[in-house]
């Protein structure tokens, strides 16, 4: 049975308006990309497969998939490839997120593409990149990041490295750069040379590009190659997290020795407190600043540092984060359809952006793309493998 036809697309605004994306289904980081690129405006057609994909949530609450609209294409099929390549055609950027070779055996890879489209800007999203000895392999987030050094950092220094969600890797090392890619291609593209290319964004290359501020100071001698053992890594007493007496947490980044006066002052420790620079002390200061925190609940720690400069805040829940009096304000979270999401960024004065749509259902957009673009192939039910889902 064909996907209900959602209602027209709303004009999203932004500085990317008028560029054309097709995004060919994917999970992960792919997707962040190209909703990042819906956010700032592109017309991203996410081009999804019969059945759907492996893994995913119900496709109503995907937040990924708003802003976008979706086709159904079996490419596995003539007429789905076909249809694909029209699409590609007429677009300024593909992302595809498959390992090395799927996309060419499907027969949209990058040279039969740039030969029917000049300009295009073929973004290449996966894990280990497009060669080396691990091109081939499965992988996920965890696994990149661990080779990279970045997960080697996390966590105490006793026990093992903690998973910081799939944050690091897919979508700091993995999305935003494809995204910052695909932005300077296509601004190569558009300038007199006026040719596209391939964006091989890798996220062991986009972590390891993270680190770099990291591997300064390792070469300098000034970071330890180990847990905890370092300022900004939880060694320090004064950058860190500490447990309140409700069970909460406080996270302390006192650094500079302004914001640390401020933060002993107020904690109540400033005249008992050893000296910060004496390296041989800090576990009594740790002790100290623990105890301390321990003392009260996290609600009461938060009222004594909000209107100051001591660079100590609540940690909160991500169902706690959009009630935030700072995050309210600034609207940083959004309802939209039903789901409590975070808006798009960065923000911008000319071209506003905004949440126009909700996650895209699979198929639900194919007359509305095969109009707007021209592509009539779309509507065949032999593009989508005998007929949308």
């Amino acid at each position: 049975m064909a996907a209900a036809e959602e209602p027209e697309r709303a004009a999203v605004g932004g500085p990317l308006a008028g560029v054309r994306v097709v995004e060919l289904a994917g999970i992960g980081p792919g997707p962040f990309a190209a909703m990042t690129l819906a956010d700032l405006g592109a017309d991203v057609v996410r081009v999804d497969r019969p059945g759907g994909g492996a893994l995913g949530v119900a496709p109503e609450y995907d937040v990924t998939n708003r802003n976008k609209r979706s086709v159904l294409l079996d490419l596995k099929q003539r007429a789905g490839a076909a249809a694909a390549l029209s699409l590609i055609e007429r677009a300024d950027v593909l992302v595809e997120g498959f390992r090395p070779g799927v996309a060419e055996r499907l027969g949209v890879g990058p040279d039969v593409c740039l030969a029917r489209n000049r300009r295009l800007v073929y973004g290449r999203m996966t894990g280990w990149g497009q060669d080396g000895p691990l091109a081939q392999r499965a992988g996920h987030d965890l696994g990149y990041i661990a080779v990279t050094g970045a997960l080697g950092m996390t966590g105490p220094a006793e026990g093992p490295p903690v998973a910081p969600a799939n944050l690091l890797g897919d979508y700091a090392g993995g999305s935003l750069y494809l995204v910052v890619g695909i932005l300077a291609a296509l601004h190569h593209a558009r300038g007199p040379q006026g040719a596209g290319q391939v964006v091989d964004a890798a996220i062991v290359d986009g972590t390891s590009h993270l680190t770099a501020m990291i591997r300064g100071l390792l070469a300098a001698g000034g970071w330890q190659d180990r847990r905890a053992a370092n300022l900004l890594d939880g060694g320090c007493p004064f950058y860190g997290t500490y447990a309140t007496s409700d069970g909460g947490f406080m996270a302390v980044g006192a650094l500079e020795p302004t914001f640390y006066a401020e933060f002993t002052r107020l904690l109540g420790i400033a005249e008992e407190a050893p000296p910060r620079e004496d390296l041989a002390a800090w576990d009594e200061l740790r002790e100290l600043i623990a105890a301390r925190f321990a003392s009260r609940t996290r609600a009461e720690w938060t009222e004594v540092f909000e209107d100051s400069d001591a660079c100590v805040a609540p940690v909160l829940s991500l169902t706690e984060a959009p009630s935030h009096p700072h995050l309210a304000a600034r609207g940083t979270y959004l309802e939209h359809s039903g789901i409590t999401q975070p808006a798009p960024a960065p923000r911008f004065s000319a071209t506003p952006t905004r949440v126009a749509s909700a996650p895209a259902r699979p198929g639900a957009h194919t007359a509305q793309v095969a109009r707007d673009w021209g592509v009539p192939a779309l509507t065949a039910p032999a593009a989508a493998g005998g007929g949308e889902a």
